[in-house]
């Protein structure tokens, strides 16, 4: 018997095992190892993740205590996707601390990593349902390039469309002269031959904190004299790497003289910037 076991609550099991509850992190154990959802009632930061990684359950769950400066509450989760664990955290106002099984029972996710959303786990869910989300649904195994979450945000009356998508590396032939990208990295000159290789009839990308001489925007002009016309949105509002982040929370830092004629705007949301410039004369 593991000798954690009576620091362990048993709520759902299935061919696929099981779904446990713990009070706190520190409970999960070698007994969990690949296969097992462990609900935990501690804060989700690197720390607790570390002893959760240890083990390697199958998933886990813990709670978003605020999120705290830097994200410190929550930034677990991306340290447990980088080691391949799906992982998730309630709103700490919806389930007590502390408990487990009062987690399970009434809490509501707050955040996820890519991979519990890969298993179908979404914000607003509840704890119950999510837990049998990852107990029943892995991650599709895939490498870098391949997970581009390339979204359709918007269609043209011409098939033509808004793509959200992470970086500007996943833009497509497809996109080129064509569909609009709003995409999750800076905009620095690095982004230029990414810009020039797939020509997108517009973008928006991340002002990436504009830096040192506004150089994280320095590709925005650039590709001016290409006619491509895009902008940017401000990095404080928007979370870099997620393009559907930037597309819903996105707000206008800066844009180019091309997507300026098209009426975009500075603190104009991103939303609507990209339905203009998709809306604009094409040639």
């Amino acid at each position: 018997m593991s000798p954690e076991a009576d620091k362990q609550t048993e709520v759902l099991a299935s061919a696929r095992d099981r779904v446990m509850c713990m009070d706190s992190a520190y409970d999960v154990d070698e007994a969990n190892r690949g296969r097992d959802v462990c609900v935990n009632s501690s804060y989700c930061g690197v720390l607790p993740a570390r002893f959760i990684a240890e083990h390697r359950p199958r998933a886990a769950i813990g709670m978003d205590c605020g999120v705290g400066p830097e994200g410190s509450a929550i930034a677990g989760l991306w340290y447990l996707e980088a080691l391949g664990i799906p992982a998730a955290v309630a709103d700490v106002m919806t389930a007590h601390l502390g408990d487990g099984v009062h987690l399970y029972n009434h809490g509501v996710i707050s955040f996820v990593n890519q991979l519990a959303l890969d298993c179908g786990v979404t914000a607003g869910m509840s704890v119950r349902d999510a837990s049998a989300v990852l107990l029943d649904n892995d991650p599709a195994a895939a490498v870098a390039s391949e997970i581009t979450n390339r979204t359709v945000m918007e269609t043209a009356p011409d098939g033509r469309c808004v793509v959200a998508a992470d970086s500007i590396a996943f833009g497509i032939t497809d996109d080129t002269d064509r569909n609009v990208l709003v995409t999750a990295g800076h905009t620095g000159r690095s982004a230029v031959p990414y810009l020039r290789r797939c020509r997108p009839f517009g973008f928006i990308c991340s002002d990436g904190g504009r830096g040192m001489d506004d150089s994280g925007m320095a590709g925005l002009y650039i590709v001016e004299a290409d006619g491509l016309a895009g902008a940017t949105v401000d990095a404080r509002r928007a979370r870099m790497g997620s393009g559907l982040s930037h597309y819903h929370d996105g707000i206008i830092s800066a844009a180019n003289a091309a997507a300026t004629a098209a009426g975009v705007e500075i603190g104009m949301p991103c939303a609507q910037a990209a339905s203009l410039l998709l809306n604009r004369p094409h040639h």
